[in-house]
């Protein structure tokens, strides 16, 4: 009778503290087209997988009439679960319980679980949906952000960690965020920003909705910290899914291999790609025709669109993409791609994904704003990136490859395994008409007719170097291949590099130019 009762107990001290901050709190996150955190939890993880810890943690503190006031579960939901049956740990923070504000316990809850998830080498996915630090606890609450701060860190290059903004993620609570591999957003319910409208109408002055500050959409296209963009709380659970089953679980380990699957026949490499050098495409349909079953997960789809980066799989081998696409500013490099395709190199690098580049760009963007934005700096980092990385790393090489962006893309001197080119492509120091103009000045210039003059020095000058054979006869190219043998040229360069090992010099780290 006894063991009932304390059973009976258990199971009513669990129920109460299940309803959150209570049904009105969650009929106004529910009004908000949110769900409660533990909704989330469910519908994200393996039916049946989500097992809680800590779920009886009371806060400890005293001030500002906290002493006598009940904050379930300190107002967030940490466990272990799976996702494609792959074990991973999660927390949740609930908004229904004192706005999801993070206090001590609340951070020591989320500490333990980022333990969890790093001594079992296993994902780390962080829901949030919080005030920010509990102004009631002080340097408490900034010590907690701390704690986290440091894990995250910790963790980097480790286990996969991934946040999710479901809520408001406001000042010190952005940077949690912004430490871990992948940040997924929800179009009118994520919001990031380090000061809120509030602070800045009283500062500056000036009127700014939240989502105008840091909104779904701005993170998604302008600033570059989210990596997944959704339109619901649904796709993005799907998003999320789907890409926890593609990446290792942690950096011993490679991504599990899957049953392979042809390109899909409208994929055509042959009908892709435009012969006409200067007739834009879409690269995302050259990275479907090689992989398997057409199928791939871009990362950072509306942010630097000039570049493409996202995971494929290559007979059941998952691989990193970093393509250059030449429908948006002809695939030109700046600041902001250089630092997307950089960030990617260095996750695929530190996580045992084989990196496959296509390259067709005419260089680095010229100009006035890109020089004062730093791009020296900011294009040093792809380079860093790339020759940094020990995994194999493939290129191939479709159209264009002129000056620094040549190298930067992959290049044999940055130690690519293999360089592949098309028949078709133009490497050189500059484009032909560019090259020609000015190697062939005077004589153009002098010519009884300058434009056919010009003409005819374009194709002398593509003739003699603006063609894969120069480079290829310095060895700088493994092989001239046809645009159909691409795949199959990939799929055998990832299966000899398979067991690649590569001897560094003995360094504690070397330093970025971040």
């Amino acid at each position: 009778m006894q063991i009932e009762s304390k059973l009976y107990e258990l199971e009513k001290r669990k129920e109460k503290i299940s309803h959150g901050g209570g049904m009105k709190a969650i009929e106004k996150q529910k009004a908000m087209g949110k769900l409660t955190a533990r909704e989330r939890i469910i519908a994200l993880l393996d039916a049946d997988s989500f097992h809680e810890y800590d779920i009886f943690v009371e806060h400890d503190a005293h001030d500002f009439g906290m002493q006598n006031k009940e904050l379930p579960g300190d107002g967030v939901i940490i466990g272990t679960g799976s996702i494609c049956g792959v074990p991973v740990a999660i927390f949740a923070q609930d908004f229904t319980v004192a706005g999801g504000s993070l206090g001590l316990m609340h951070a020591r809850k989320i500490s333990k679980i980022m333990d969890y998830a790093l001594n079992m080498r296993m994902p780390l996915i962080g829901i949030n949906d919080s005030g920010g630090a509990r102004i009631q606890e002080g340097v408490n609450a900034l010590a907690g952000y701390g704690e986290i701060f440091f894990r995250n860190t910790l963790s980097s290059g480790v286990i996969p960690q991934i946040s999710v903004i479901l809520g408001p993620c406001a000042g010190g609570a952005v940077y949690s965020p912004a430490l871990t591999d992948f940040v997924f957003v929800v179009d009118n319910i994520s919001k990031m920003f380090i000061t809120g409208p509030e602070v800045i109408k009283t500062v500056l002055g000036e009127e700014i909705s939240q989502e105008e500050l840091g909104g779904a959409r701005v993170h998604s296209e302008i600033t570059g910290n989210a990596h997944f963009f959704a339109t619901s709380e649904e796709e993005c659970f799907v998003q999320i899914r789907k890409l926890i089953s593609t990446i290792p679980a942690n950096n011993t380990e490679k991504a599990p291999l899957i049953e392979t699957a042809e390109p899909k026949p409208e994929y055509d490499i042959n009908q892709v790609v435009p012969g006409d050098p200067t007739i834009p495409y879409d690269v995302r349909n050259v990275i479907k025709s090689l992989t398997d079953d057409s199928d791939f997960i871009e990362v950072m789809e509306l942010f630097a669109g000039n570049i493409v980066v996202g995971f494929g799989r290559i007979e059941g081998e998952t691989v990193g993409f970093v393509a250059n696409q030449p429908i948006v500013m002809a695939g030109v490099l700046d600041c902001d791609s250089s630092d997307k395709a950089a960030r990617f190199i260095r996750y695929c690098d530190a996580f045992n994904i084989p990196i496959v580049t296509l390259e067709d760009l005419p260089g680095y963007l010229p100009g006035v704003d890109q020089e004062h934005a730093g791009v020296i700096r900011h294009g040093a980092k792809l380079l860093y990136a790339y020759s940094e990385a020990t995994v194999p790393k493939i290129t191939v090489i479709l159209r264009k490859a002129y000056g620094g962006g040549y190298i930067a893309m992959g290049s044999r001197h940055l130690r690519a395994d293999f360089v592949f080119a098309w028949p078709g492509a133009e490497i050189a120091v500059m484009g032909p008409e560019g090259a020609a103009n000015i190697i062939f000045r005077k004589e153009i210039m002098e010519a009884e007719n300058p434009e056919e003059t010009r003409k005819a020095k374009i194709q002398e000058y593509k003739e003699k170097f603006a063609n894969p054979y120069v480079a290829a006869a310095k060895g700088y190219i493994d092989s001239v291949i046809a645009p159909e043998e691409t795949r199959r040229f990939v799929a055998h360069a990832l299966s000899v590099a398979k067991h690649k090992t590569v001897l560094r010099p003995t360094k504690k780290h070397g330093i970025p130019p971040f």
